[in-house]
């Protein structure tokens, strides 16, 4: 069964995440930080009139919050009954795999183990495929650590 997958670039790594998770992608605009979070929670921002928390997935995987400047798009999800925005640094595509979700394999890099689900490979190139889920447990982990 072919499933559809939206194909972003995320802390430099490209990912897959399977569309049925994926609410919609927007342009990220003003973000009102929230004292006291952790890094990974970029602060909270509007959309059509109800309230994002914004997730920093780099900061995250690589313990160093994205900068202001550098924050482009947002893949919006719906997880748990809460809205959440998870940075992304670009979104390529959404498209059909008609091989399906692979298994790791190779050297992966640490920080990206807890987050991996698989591989998927569209147009010769690997793309690690995660769950935005994945993402908000890892960030309510983190906080309270």
């Amino acid at each position: 069964m072919n499933k559809l997958y939206l194909l972003a670039l995320l802390a430099g790594t490209r990912v897959a995440i399977e569309t049925s998770e994926v609410e919609a992608v927007v342009k990220l605009t003003d973000i009102s930080p929230v004292p006291g979070m952790g890094a990974h929670v970029a602060g909270l921002s509007a959309l059509r009139s109800r309230v994002l928390t914004v997730i920093d997935v780099a900061a995250l995987i690589r313990g160093e919050p994205t900068p202001p400047d550098r924050r482009g798009f947002a893949v919006i999800a719906d997880i748990a009954g809460h809205s959440y925005g998870l940075m992304v640094d670009a979104v390529y595509d959404i498209c059909q795999v008609s091989e399906g979700e692979l298994p790791l394999r190779g050297q992966l890099d640490p920080a990206w183990l807890p987050h991996a689900r698989g591989l998927v490979e569209h147009e010769g190139q690997p793309h690690l495929l995660v769950s935005l889920a994945g993402f908000i447990e890892a960030g309510a982990l983190a906080h309270v650590a």
